[in-house]
């Protein structure tokens, strides 16, 4: 088999005060440059494995943030479409998208399907008998134009994202059994009828995706009952689109009246689960007390999640409502990470390690932010180009950090010095992933009592295990956890929560 792979990778948060420019993406135009463990990965050792032709196309990724600019989506795409035409003739292409990405039009609006609108490209290039199969997030918005431009469409099943390369395969072996004739896949999407965030480690589920895995039989031919692929799009409820929230996909082997009816079956078994599923976060207060009284009965360290400053959600994570209010709460033992500040970085590098001064941290973003704090600061250490290991099924992928330096805060200028804050300040807008943003630095369970991550969910593979407990906390900031105060315009919000019953038991959410 002759495949091509290349893909262009952001999350759109249409809220957020970052646009998403052509300086922002990273690009990967070889194997050689893809990170082990990966989905290219993945796709390039099947390809290996089966000893078919994998050509390698552009593929690009972005941190989540606003809108794609006119300019940055137009180039990349037309070196996309560029590297599909020069790969010609193709049995298959393998598309990793994210299916949240929105970008601006050249006539200045929303493109509010970008990957809809792929899709269709490569479909015009490589014909109605290429084989076209799309790899994308959870956090997607699942499109009908998606399924019409493609064959098979494969989603992340966990949440945090620890299985993108299973699914890779997953995807692989679809496409490469529908070119060698061996099935024919058919596909439906069913409408929940919900907007939330949805991790998959806790009941109920975790039993609602191993369910999902251990219903996916396979063809009839080889024993099973025609259900190739079961897929939950969580949707992403910072993308203020038409086609936001929760949906599901079936995929079956020729069968299209299996494919609506088995995803409506689960769509509703998931709907069912609305009030159990969902995050619920504390409000800033509210979850600094809940730390606090798990430290009281003897338990540490207390992880806390400040969901609403995640960069992997869009948001600038240079917030400073959680650490002022540690700060002036007293709270001993405690660090934050990371605070995207590269002046602040810079500012204690030029400083030097064991220098205390005076700061100006975060803040200054925008609303959303904060107020910029002036601090009372010693800088213990500096790392340039650190890397985090993000837990995957199969190992851990590498994910650059950026240069990054531990300050520790001694209190407001002016103002009495209280117990000290450690804080680690990163030159790079990125999520905590892995324990290396504290652990580099010296930073353990042993050492501090509680942890403060900017992650909604993707920290957790690598915490949970080293947590007495996780708290999950509703600060303000750009990526509101709680759904009822995302400032929502063009989104349906005909959903739980807005609603209440959003499904009768006769309705219909077929889409």
């Amino acid at each position: 088999m002759r495949a091509f792979v290349g893909g262009i990778v952001t999350e759109t948060n249409t809220l957020s005060p970052i646009p998403t420019g052509a300086d922002d993406w990273e690009v990967v135009r070889d194997l050689d440059a893809a990170a082990p463990g990966s989905a290219l990965r993945a796709f390039a050792e099947e390809a290996a494995a089966r000893g078919d032709e994998l050509v390698f196309g552009l593929n690009a990724f972005a941190m989540p943030a606003g809108v794609t600019t006119w300019a940055a989506y137009r180039g990349l795409r037309d070196e996309l479409l560029a590297g599909v035409r020069a790969a010609l003739p193709l049995e298959a292409v393998f598309l990793p998208l994210h299916g949240a990405m929105v970008a601006y039009g050249s006539d200045g609006g929303w493109i509010d399907d970008v990957e809809g609108d792929l899709i269709a490209e490569v479909r015009a290039i490589v014909g109605p008998d290429a084989v076209i199969g799309v790899h994308i997030d959870l956090h997607c918005h699942l499109t009908q134009a998606m399924l019409d431009g493609s064959d098979a469409l494969v989603i992340y099943k966990e949440y945090p994202h620890t299985d993108m390369a299973d699914r890779a395969r997953d995807l692989y072996r679809l496409v490469a059994d529908t070119v060698a004739g061996r099935i024919r896949p058919t596909m439906a999407l069913f409408d929940c009828r919900m907007m939330g965030i949805y991790p998959t480690d806790p009941q109920p589920m975790r039993g609602f995706v191993d369910a999902m895995l251990a219903a996916e039989r396979g063809p009839v031919a080889a024993g099973g009952d025609g259900v190739l692929s079961l897929s939950l799009g969580h949707g992403f409820p910072w993308g203020d689109v038409p086609d936001s929230g929760a949906r599901f996909l079936a995929v079956t082997d020729g069968d299209p009246a299996l494919a609506a009816a088995t995803a409506e079956a689960w769509g509703r078994r998931f709907h069912a689960l609305r009030r159990e599923v969902a995050v619920k976060p504390l409000p800033l207060d509210a979850a600094l007390d809940r730390a606090l009284a798990v430290l009281d009965g003897g338990r540490a360290p207390v992880v806390i999640a400040d969901q609403a400053d995640n960069a992997g959600g869009g948001a600038p994570s240079d917030a400073t409502f959680a650490l002022r209010r540690i700060l002036e709460r007293g709270i001993e033992g405690a660090a934050v990470a990371m605070m995207w500040d590269p002046i602040a970085r810079h500012q204690a590098k030029a400083a030097g390690a064991g220098a205390r001064l005076t700061l100006r941290l975060g803040g200054k973003m925008g609303p959303a932010s904060g107020d910029p704090l002036d601090l009372e600061v010693t800088v213990m250490d500096l790392i340039d180009g650190l890397i985090q290991r993000w837990p995957q099924t199969d190992g851990a992928v590498d994910s650059p950090a950026g240069d990054v330096a531990h300050l520790r805060v001694h209190g407001f200028v002016g103002a009495p010095a209280g117990p000290d804050v450690d804080v680690i300040v990163t030159t790079r807008r990125g999520q905590v992933l892995g324990l290396e943003p504290f652990t580099a630095f010296g930073i353990t369970p042993q050492t501090h009592r509680v942890l403060v991550v900017k992650s909604i969910q993707h920290f957790h593979a690598a915490f949970a295990p080293i947590a007495a407990e996780v708290v999950y906390m509703a600060a303000p900031g750009a990526v509101a956890p709680i759904m009822q105060q995302i400032p929502l315009v063009r989104a349906d919000l005909d959903k739980y929560p807005w609603v209440e019953e959003p499904l009768t038991p006769g309705g219909g959410g077929v889409v």
